[in-house]
């Protein structure tokens, strides 16, 4: 297929042609902007195969020494749609079988046969993948850690509380089209995946010593209520959590980071974020960000010690705990 810049079309290589009938290779070609070469290369193409000469042809070699054979695509084929295999899986089998060939490979010749997503593999398009639930065994064992972006609010509020319409409005847009940025709150979260008891902090950014900080803090919110030895700690691939800083705050812990794209895995903590957001952060009017933030702690307590939780039996987490619910009144003035 030609490129968009090609001097040439299907069309103009046939009046090529038809010019180099009465005049020479060189003059026609500089007439029409291309090499000698070029041009009697489709002349020659046409003296030897006519019209079908003048048609765009594939650029794939002739030969090709070190390409894969058809009985190993073939096996490739049969192991992705028996055995519902990944590329990965594939390359080690082959490879023991003494057959060395790379993951990427096997990856395009799946494209190619149509079978690079498991939904492909089964007529009704369903993915033949069974979810397996990540469950925590006891206190500790998982300790789900994230960060939520939030926007900061200014000062007065915003439009949920004066209108779109208001002169506070108004006055904030204008801050923002001169160039006021507000910026954003990083809330940093820690929810305990067996009890789902949560730690929540709004804090500045989301470097990585912001992030060392709130962990630390978290360990002692924590063993307070009786979880004392962390064993694994889940996160995301943020930059925070790759930093090589981080690993010290672990104490042991098995750091845990989920497939890239994959926020299902780290499934407890997005679903407190959400719970979150819903009943916390745009379930009432804020006038301020020190409201909202003074607000968070409190909150926190409602969530741990007195909002029913599915995951618990619909009672509060820390009833899962050893240490109990703590007699901490059920209303804030």
């Amino acid at each position: 297929m030609s490129h968009r810049n090609a001097p040439l079309s299907v069309e103009g290589r046939r009046r090529l042609i038809q010019r180099c009938q009465t005049r020479p290779i060189a003059h026609v070609a500089a007439e029409m902007g291309i090499s000698r070469q070029c041009a009697s290369k489709w002349v020659n193409r046409f003296r030897r195969d006519g019209e079908l000469g003048l048609a765009d042809r594939s650029a794939t070699p002739h030969h090709s020494p070190t390409a894969i054979s058809a009985e190993v695509v073939a096996q490739i084929e049969a192991l992705r749609r028996q055995r519902k295999w990944s590329a990965r899986r594939i390359h080690t089998e082959l490879t023991a079988e003494g057959t060395p060939i790379s993951v990427r490979t096997i990856s395009r010749h799946l494209l190619r046969l149509g079978l690079n997503r498991r939904r492909f593999l089964d007529p009704a398009g369903e993915s033949n993948r069974v979810a397996r639930p990540i469950l925590a065994r006891r206190p500790g064992h998982m300790i789900h850690v994230d960060v939520k972006k939030v926007g900061r609010l200014r000062e007065g509020g915003g439009w949920r509380v004066h209108g779109r319409d208001s002169a506070q409005h108004r006055a904030n847009h204008a801050a923002k089209q001169r160039g006021e940025r507000v910026g954003y709150v990083f809330l940093h979260s820690a929810v305990d995946g067996y009890s789902r008891l949560a730690y929540t902090e709004a804090l500045p950014d989301e470097k990585a010593i912001t992030a060392i900080g709130f962990m630390f803090r978290a360990r002692a919110f924590f063993a307070a209520h009786g979880i004392t030895h962390i064993e694994r700690i889940v996160t995301d691939n943020g930059s925070c959590y790759r930093a090589h800083d981080f690993a010290k705050v672990l104490l042991g812990a098995r750091h845990q980071r989920i497939s890239p794209y994959t926020p299902r895995h780290n499934g407890k903590v997005e679903r407190y974020n959400r719970i979150l957001a819903e009943e916390f952060l745009y379930a009432r009017e804020w006038t301020s960000e020190h409201q909202r933030s003074s607000a968070l702690a409190i909150w926190n307590i409602h969530y741990n010690y007195h909002r029913p939780h599915s995951a618990a039996g619909n009672q509060p987490p820390a009833s899962r705990l050893r240490t109990g619910v703590t007699n901490v009144t059920a209303s804030y003035t």
